[in-house]
């Protein structure tokens, strides 16, 4: 059978030789007792053992993993631990019994996520995560296994286990050991740990983080959308911590991010988002990119909406007032594409503003002519004549005080598309359309004589 796709239920239904590993002496005679008590028996009789003795089960699961490599057998105690921690998270607390402070429970998982098949792998990642989780944080007065300092021998320390299991997390998003299951692994594995500040510092000294950029995108299906939240719920939590910060404004995270608030309609994939982008905002260029990607009309849309979360709802509100500051901040250039690029167009008072237009010229050949295309396509696409008539004369604005005016814009298909408007309904339409054709025909030079 294929290791990857293995099931616990198919390990478990195997019979393991226990008498000949006690007669071999990799297990010994009270394990064997304890062994043949467990193994086999209904789940309320064994919870029944797990609650009168589990440190002592876990000793014998521990040591058996430690001590005894046939396949076969590592897969059925790993499905055992499995097993037992999915039908009750709170046992793994059983691993970090005070008569277990001497015994190193961490070094097994750690050695099988390297070792093993993908069925190894996978449960040694998944067990791991959960112990690790489980440990008593130095608040509760008293150390976590793996923190002894009494112990004469080297134990796995917490930082050593979690290093560990962020190296293997990163290979897996590089590489994955199975084509379907080893990213979804990885990430939900990663969206439980990066709560540990130490987990943040390696993914990030990793360069873990651009590894996540590629996963944040719009999801259909069921599982991809479980992925995508995580994914973004990691994101989350790097939103927590500068250095990851710095990570997140030098790729393509924003963006993504905004491209999935956009189209998503799972709420709590919105939520997750939603609460990232406003982590951000106040941070570096984060709010002017934000502005620039049209998010405070995307944020009305959302807003439009019947959620029921209040986090998101809050949310929405703060990242809604933050974006608002944000565009109070601007240079007028700013708040002039801001307008255009929402396609809200009025008129304000830079569009007649001579010294606007002069200082400003030659930011309209940014990201090639990109508002000028903008202004052209509101031509096309809106129905309100304020914001065609305004177009129509900042279009014109541009033909006048650039020195390549003209050519552009015919360039840009614009001539056709003005002259259409010369038949609108709207006197102000019209009257600027006539405007800018006159421009366009006669050139700056001829034309700056002619007012609006």
């Amino acid at each position: 059978m294929d290791h990857a796709e293995l099931t616990t239920e198919q390990v478990l239904n195997r019979d393991i030789p226990w008498e000949t590993y006690m007669t071999t002496k990799l297990i010994t005679g009270t394990c064997l007792q304890l062994l043949r008590r467990y193994d086999k028996r209904s789940e309320s009789y064994r919870s029944q053992l797990l609650d009168d003795d589990g440190p002592a089960y876990v000793q014998v699961f521990i040591g058996i993993l430690r001590d005894i490599f046939k396949e076969e057998t590592v897969e059925y105690v790993l499905a055992l631990i499995d097993e037992m921690l999915t039908a009750n998270p709170k046992r793994a607390r059983l691993f970090h019994d005070s008569s277990l402070a001497d015994k190193d429970i961490y070094e097994p998982f750690l050695r099988l996520l390297w070792k093993g098949n993908w069925f190894i792998q996978e449960k040694s990642c998944k067990i791991l995560a959960v112990i690790v989780s489980a440990r008593p944080k130095p608040q509760d007065g008293s150390a976590a296994n793996g923190e002894a300092s009494n112990s004469k021998r080297k134990i796995t320390t917490i930082d050593d286990v979690l290093k560990g299991l962020v190296e293997w997390l990163c290979a897996q998003l590089k590489k994955p050991s199975h084509p379907s299951r080893g990213i979804p692994t990885a990430i939900n594995c990663l969206a439980t740990l990066l709560k540990e500040p130490i987990v943040r510092s390696s993914f990030v000294q990793l360069d873990g983080v651009k590894l996540l950029v590629p996963l944040i995108s719009p999801a259909s299906t069921q599982q991809s959308i479980q992925l995508l939240y995580e994914t973004c719920l990691c994101i989350w939590l790097l939103s927590y911590y500068e250095p990851a910060i710095e990570y997140l404004a030098t790729s393509r995270t924003l963006p993504r991010l905004i491209e999935v608030v956009k189209s998503s309609t799972k709420e709590k994939v919105v939520r997750v988002v939603v609460l990232t982008l406003r982590n951000l905002l106040s941070k570096g260029a984060f709010g002017a990119q934000m502005v620039d990607l049209g998010l405070p009309q995307i944020v009305q849309n959302l807003k439009a909406q019947a959620w029921s979360d209040e986090d998101l709802l809050e949310g929405l509100n703060q990242l809604e007032e933050g974006l608002k500051d944000n565009i109070k901040k601007l240079s007028s250039f700013d708040k002039y594409k801001q307008e255009v690029l929402l396609g809200h167009l009025d008129w304000s008072p830079m569009h007649k503003d001579p010294i606007f237009w002069r200082e400003n010229i030659t930011n309209f050949e940014d990201n090639d002519f990109q508002i000028l295309r903008v202004l052209i396509t509101i031509l096309d696409t809106s129905s309100d004549p304020r914001a065609l008539a305004v177009a129509c004369f900042d279009i014109s604005q541009f033909v006048q005080q650039h020195p390549a005016g003209r050519s552009i814009v015919t360039d840009l298909k614009a001539k056709e598309r003005v002259m259409k408007l010369m038949n609108h309904e709207s006197a102000e339409v019209t009257k600027n359309a006539l405007l800018c054709i006159q421009r366009l025909f006669l050139g700056a030079k001829y034309a700056s004589f002619l007012q609006a």
